[in-house]
């Protein structure tokens, strides 16, 4: 019992390990990775991955995958930052509606957390395999993107909104305070409601929890318009940032995201993972994007060594899973 217990202390602690030994490394190969204005910047490009990457531990651990919260990132920044500029007009009844910054923020959350229930009930309802319906929203979703904007960006949004990306609060970057509040929240959610148990219940074996009275369907519904709402927090954190909301915002953001939630110890069949490991892996990946940069490294060999570090992750998880048998 006492070796095993070992053996599992040491798994938790393999990402964080990872990640002060990476630190570590860049900071020794690159003078500029360990100062101050760096550290803070690496800190927000991780608060945008974070949030995504909760969303996306939830939809793995059911044994799911969600392949459109880069293009839903898009999308609801877009929408709240069109209808924070230009509101909505209907000219015939010469009527004007604006919004304000709290009403753009419920909206883009409401809009993911909509595209995310639409991904669930298909494939709840329909049985198509959540590979292929999320692949379709992020067509659909991308698609929306570009009719929105015209496929112009939507700039100049005030410094009210801008404050979210790239405001402080106590001598820390706002985008860190909304993304603990995210992991918290759910680290809470996942460890401590019934809903958070059935998650990893569904993963581990899903006909085994219907037939002890788990509503499945709801629970993946459930899981998908939640990481459909991060995406949206997500959005308004990229949008704010750039102070501009970009019809190609997200490229790439779902598989990010999924290298986080892997390297952070989450198994891909569903059942095992946390979000503590997520965070770190999404730190892992913050800080390997940053020090890649930083040693100037061209940026499709950054694709390459990436593309190794999630294959890495999943080999170690599969040996794991050997040893346990």
């Amino acid at each position: 019992m006492k070796i095993t217990e070992r053996k599992f202390d040491l798994s938790v602690l393999q990402p964080l390990i990872a990640l002060m030994l990476m630190a570590i490394a860049m900071t020794i190969l690159s003078d500029n990775f360990a100062t101050k204005d760096n550290l803070f910047n690496v800190a927000r490009q991780i608060s945008v991955n974070v949030c995504i990457s909760v969303g996306m531990t939830m939809v793995i651990l059911t044994g799911g995958i969600d392949l459109s919260v880069g293009s839903i990132l898009a999308l609801t920044g877009a929408v709240a930052a069109g209808l924070l500029k230009n509101g909505i007009e209907w000219t015939e009844v010469h009527l004007f509606v604006g919004f304000t910054l709290f009403g753009v923020i419920w909206i883009a959350m409401a809009t993911g957390g909509f595209l995310g229930c639409f991904n669930g009930w298909m494939i709840t309802r329909f049985k198509v395999p959540p590979f292929v319906a999320t692949l379709a929203m992020l067509t659909i979703a991308r698609g929306l993107t570009m009719l929105y904007t015209k496929g112009f960006p939507v700039t100049q949004l005030g410094d009210r909104f801008t404050y979210l990306g790239t405001g402080w609060f106590r001598g820390i970057p706002m985008p860190v305070w909304i993304s603990a509040v995210v992991v918290i929240l759910s680290v809470f959610f996942m460890n401590k409601t019934r809903t958070g148990r059935y998650i990893y219940a569904i993963g581990g074996n899903e006909r085994a929890s219907l037939l002890s009275g788990v509503n499945v369907n709801k629970v993946k519904v459930i899981v998908y318009m939640i990481a459909g709402i991060l995406a949206g927090i997500a959005g308004l954190l990229v949008t704010a940032r750039l102070d501009s909301a970009q019809p190609n915002a997200g490229l790439g953001y779902e598989l990010d995201s999924i290298a986080a939630v892997v390297i952070g110890g989450t198994s891909l069949s569903g059942g095992k993972g946390s979000i503590t490991g997520t965070v770190i892996g999404a730190g892992i990946i913050g800080v390997l994007n940053n020090g890649l940069v930083l040693l100037n490294v061209s940026p499709f060999w950054q694709q390459v060594i990436k593309g190794f570090v999630i294959l890495l992750a999943v080999i170690i998880d599969k040996m794991q899973k050997k040893e346990a048998i």
